[in-house]
């Protein structure tokens, strides 16, 4: 299995999915990093003006999965095989890993396996150009949007575990701030372009009301 993480926070996994410099998506990650400058975490999601759909669900793609390293590489000293058997969200709530290739059918693993497993799998969909394409004049499969679900799904599911299993940890390090704020930008992205069924989550549904009860609409 391929190591993504490591203990030593100074060298969590970076991807090496970029947007170079003075591409269309390099223009969109500009602007989605100033408009969440703004503040208004609801407004930050919204597909800008004339801008393509997938091109935004790119770039926020790879920015979400960017962040979702830095936040758990921040944790991977106490998560642990022996500390978490079991990929889970509390007790009601275990996930079985599979990717439909190499492993067709569910498997049980510990929490940093799973997310071992996750991240490489979604660092192999970034750099598959019939995918994700570098060239704008490449089009997204007609798929795409499934396979941007598939991710974010899967993504959610780390920060159910970082906030049952390790947030007593996120406030040790001071944190807490920066995690929720992370978490509340991944869930307007997500309810905005309806990519997680709400079934999913459940886990974390009394931490968002919580979260996003004051938050200001969109304009």
């Amino acid at each position: 299995m391929l190591k993504v993480f490591s203990a030593d926070r100074s060298k969590t996994f970076k991807p090496k999915k970029t947007f170079s410099k003075g591409t269309k998506r390099w223009e969109l990650h500009k602007q989605a990093k100033a408009t969440l400058g703004s503040g208004n975490l609801r407004q930050a999601v919204i597909l800008p003006e004339r801008e393509d759909m997938n091109e935004w669900l790119a770039v926020n793609t790879v920015d979400f999965f960017n962040q979702i390293n830095l936040l758990y590489g921040s944790i991977t000293e106490f998560c642990t095989q022996k500390t978490c058997e079991v990929m889970s969200a509390g007790p009601k709530y275990e996930y079985l890993w599979a990717d439909g290739e190499t492993i067709k059918k569910p498997i049980k693993v510990s929490a940093p396996e799973y997310v071992d497993y996750l991240m490489t799998w979604v660092q192999s969909i970034l750099d598959d150009e019939s995918i994700f394409p570098s060239r704008v004049d490449v089009p997204f499969p007609k798929t795409f949007k499934d396979i941007i679900k598939q991710i974010f799904k899967r993504l959610f599911r780390v920060y159910a575990h970082i906030y049952y299993s390790h947030f007593h940890k996120i406030v040790s390090l001071g944190e807490e701030a920066h995690l929720n704020t992370c978490f509340k930008h991944f869930y307007y992205f997500i309810c905005e372009f309806n990519l997680v069924d709400k079934k999913e989550l459940q886990p974390l549904d009394e931490l968002i009301t919580n979260l996003t009860r004051n938050d200001k609409p969109a304009k």
